[in-house]
């Protein structure tokens, strides 16, 4: 029955009224810890499809990914922010009440931005695949944390290690998604606003991603992955479209980081270390690399791991008389949790089914 036309339309409706009825639900419980958590998860699934197009479909390694969320976060940081003004008399000058920009205009200039820096990370790591790919995709990330942790001398741009705050948040029609709103007896918090437009964005990214898969690109790009050298002999242009794939998915970092910073209103260099980067590539491969339905779980899965695990912590913390903090004991069970997954569905919890190459009869 689900495979039916109108099987999978129901499966899509319910789907979709669960989607959309589950900020509400989370937060009648008299919390908004919980909605928040889906949030972020929310930011996860975003990094974690950019990252599929360049780990899941070009199948190359890159392990300096949250670089172009940082690029995303800090553009909208310094344009959406009393900031810039503040540190320089001449911009004051032109804007008295500081840089205010439209953020959908700053989306766009953060999508083009991340993805030239993904183009700039991929010029020359053309030639190189495997784990040397992923030693400098890893440099480039840790280059980048290190400049917004150090351009505030000696002109302060990024403002070091103290981050920026005051940033603005996201209108959408006149609707500031910073502050409730009432309809009727009934009031939707911020953090359920933001849900519904980090859904918005997700579901966009999907289809966009459905879209890539089956076009020419996309599956130039799995070509690639499966055998560089017959792709090339086919005539594929690897070299433009190893670059193409670097500048889509750096620019999906770059629209997630000015959605994160608007949602946060601060941003810090702390916020984008190695261990995220580490933590999205898990997010793409746990769920199935390649694989879209995959990669959500994968995300979801993982976003939400650490939260759900703070309840189970802090019960060990207590047996062990405190030698363990819940955190250590939280990240060694995501580790473990991570492991035995890989030893029991090694090609991820739900992988493609073809992955690239044609099926048997």
């Amino acid at each position: 029955m689900m495979n039916t036309k109108s099987g999978k339309l129901i499966v899509f409706l319910i789907a979709a009224v669960a989607l959309l009825a589950l900020p509400i639900i989370l937060q009648s419980t008299g919390s908004n810890s919980w909605v928040r958590i889906v949030d972020i998860a929310l930011l996860y699934v975003l990094l974690a499809l950019g990252l599929n197009i360049v780990v899941g479909y070009a199948g190359l390694l890159d392990l300096g990914y949250i670089a172009f969320f940082a690029v995303g976060a800090y553009v909208f940081a310094l344009l959406g922010s009393p900031h810039l003004a503040d540190t320089f008399p001449a911009i004051k000058a032109m804007f008295p009440n500081g840089l205010h920009y439209s953020i959908w205009w700053v989306m766009i200039l953060a999508a083009v931005i991340a993805g030239v820096v993904g183009m700039i990370l991929g010029a020359p790591t053309l030639k190189l695949r495997g784990d040397y790919l992923a030693i400098i995709t890893l440099g480039f990330g840790e280059i980048i944390r290190i400049f917004l942790l150090n351009m505030d001398r000696p002109v302060n741009i990024t403002n070091g290690p103290k981050g920026i705050s005051q940033i603005d948040t996201i209108s959408v029609f006149g609707l500031d998604l910073g502050k409730r709103l009432t309809i009727g007896d009934y009031t939707l918090q911020p953090v359920t606003l933001y849900y519904y437009l980090f859904l918005f964005f997700v579901v966009l990214a999907i289809i966009i991603s459905y879209r890539l898969q089956g076009s020419r690109i996309g599956r130039a790009w799995m070509a690639i992955r499966e055998d560089e050298i017959a792709a090339k002999a086919m005539g594929l242009n690897t070299r433009n479209l190893k670059l193409l794939a670097f500048g889509m998915g750096a620019s999906f970092g770059g629209v997630s980081g000015v959605l994160f910073a608007s949602f946060q209103r601060f941003v810090s260099p702390e916020s984008f270390s190695l261990m995220e980067s580490v933590m999205v590539v898990a997010m793409v491969v746990l769920g199935g690399i390649g694989h879209i339905p995959g990669v959500v779980l994968g995300a979801l899965l993982l976003a939400g791991l650490p939260e759900l695990l703070r309840h189970v912590a802090h019960p060990l913390t207590a047996m062990t008389d405190g030698r363990l903090a819940p955190e250590i004991l939280r990240q060694l069970l995501i580790a473990l949790a991570m492991v035995i997954v890989m030893l029991i569905r090694p090609k991820g919890l739900w992988p493609a089914p073809e992955h690239g190459k044609s099926l048997s009869k």
